[in-house]
């Protein structure tokens, strides 16, 4: 190999590296891109070596930046944001546990079966893991360890649910992919509606066949009243706000009616008025919205910027180029070269967030799967099901976290990790199916836009 690419793998190892120490990655990118420039540079002017990083090459980068920033479809982000986090403070989470779990109070695993299904409507609503998970902690653990569920089934649960709404739209990781890919943001959400419902059925069903097979795990409550129509319409009535938000959003990018960004500001708004209606809504809980939306969107855009520096100069370096080299080069037909991307990304996901793994290792393998003929909206789903997983697994498992800051005394993060093993299973198990069935992707965008 040529220096320059012996820099790309060095840029791309201290990258790695650097992700241990704790530092902030959004300086960690740009600090890397600023040191390897620096390299570029001095072995170019001063020992005459190529390595295709220069003072105009470097220039580049206020371009990039201008174009990230100036982008119409990154400001869906912080309006997603702010929806999941007003619609968190609306109180509508607790009103469907307390009814959802009144329909379903007679069935084995029911309490479970509850939460899994708040939980994905709390993806399609929210997209924001760490409240969704959080929230789910604090309405269903203590219910259900206190009927007698296994802590086991419970975290597990909860933990595998909270994670859903990385996928399922309106997902601000499903923006960011394709803002980096150029795709359209609606394909997407499209593509990846169904997978995720896919997996939050997989959970259910699984739910329901342990508790079946296991009745000391999640034993049916003595007092359950029985279901009658009452029931049924207060559960109706408790749905409607966040079915009517989420058919508003999705409904307007589906048809065509809005733009996603569009759609994310209707969103925002509809979440305001359901605090607004709930009686949730004071200039305290304003000013807490506000400021948790521009934390974790200014975290967002922060890494943005470094993973954009860093990405420049790895591919100034030839960084892309050695990694198609040695993706195409395997001796593997294009299906087994997708399934090594999918392996080396799932292993990552046990180190690195799912922000980093997108902004810099999605970009480099992208060209390599679509030069091999496969869709990329499909890889792409396929891509952000596989980076799923890394919210379950441990040491970085975000999710695992999130839910022992939040448990009762005696949930271990050792109780958490049992809990979700079977979980990360059946996440793998529709990864498959996705991945011979690549219809459950594109039959949607194929419905709502033409053949592509």
């Amino acid at each position: 190999m040529e220096l320059r690419e012996w820099l790309a793998v060095a840029m791309f190892v201290s990258f790695i590296a650097l992700i241990f120490t704790g530092f902030p990655i959004a300086w960690v990118l740009g600090g890397l891109a600023v040191l390897f420039t620096a390299i570029g540079i001095i072995a170019e002017r001063d020992l005459g070596i190529f390595t295709g990083v220069d003072w105009s090459y470097t220039s580049l980068i206020v371009d990039r930046s201008w174009d990230v920033m100036n982008n119409w479809v990154l400001v869906a982000l912080p309006m997603f944001i702010f929806m999941g986090v007003m619609l968190d403070r609306s109180g509508v989470a607790s009103d469907l546990m307390t009814n959802v779990a009144r329909l379903f109070g007679r069935v084995r695993g029911g309490l479970a079966v509850t939460v899994a299904l708040i939980g994905i409507l709390l993806a399609a609503s929210t997209g924001i893991i760490g409240a969704s998970v959080v929230l789910l902690s604090l309405l269903g653990m203590p219910i259900m360890l206190d009927r007698g569920y296994r802590p086991e089934l419970a975290a597990g649960t909860i933990c595998s649910v909270g994670t859903l709404g990385i996928l399922i739209p309106p997902s601000i990781m499903l923006v960011l992919m394709a803002e980096r890919l150029a795709l359209s943001v609606g394909d997407l959400f499209l593509g990846a509606f169904f997978p995720g419902i896919l997996l939050g059925g997989l959970y259910v069903a699984y739910i329901l066949i342990y508790s079946a097979l296991n009745p000391d795990a999640a034993p049916v409550p003595d007092d359950a009243p029985p279901v009658d129509l009452g029931v049924v319409i207060d559960v109706v009535i408790a749905v409607l706000p966040a079915a009517g938000l989420i058919l508003t959003v999705l409904g307007s990018i589906f048809f065509g009616i809005a733009t996603p960004t569009e759609a994310a500001g209707v969103g925002a708004f509809g979440a305001t008025l359901l605090a607004l209606w709930k009686r949730r809504l004071s200039g305290d809980g304003i000013r807490a919205v506000l400021g948790e939306t521009t934390r974790t969107a200014g975290f967002i855009f922060a890494i943005m910027l470094g993973a954009t520096a860093f990405s420049l100069v790895l591919r100034g370096l030839g960084g892309d180029h050695l990694i198609a080299r040695a993706l195409t080069g395997l001796p593997f037909p294009p299906e087994g070269i997708l399934l090594t991307i999918l392996g080396v990304t799932f292993l990552l996901g046990f180190f690195l967030d799912w922000i980093e793994i997108t902004l810099i290792v999605l970009p480099l393998v992208a060209p390599v799967v679509q030069g091999l003929g496969f869709d990329l909206v499909w890889f792409t789903v396929l891509f952000a099901v596989c980076l799923q997983t890394s919210f379950l697994t441990p040491p970085v498992g975000f999710a695992i976290f999130y839910l022992r800051g939040v448990a009762p005394p005696g949930i271990d993060v050792e109780t958490i990790y049992r809990g979700v093993a079977p979980f990360i299973a059946l996440q793998i198990v529709g990864l498959i199916l996705i991945f011979f069935w690549s219809e459950i992707v594109t039959w949607l965008p194929a419905m709502a836009y033409g053949p592509r």
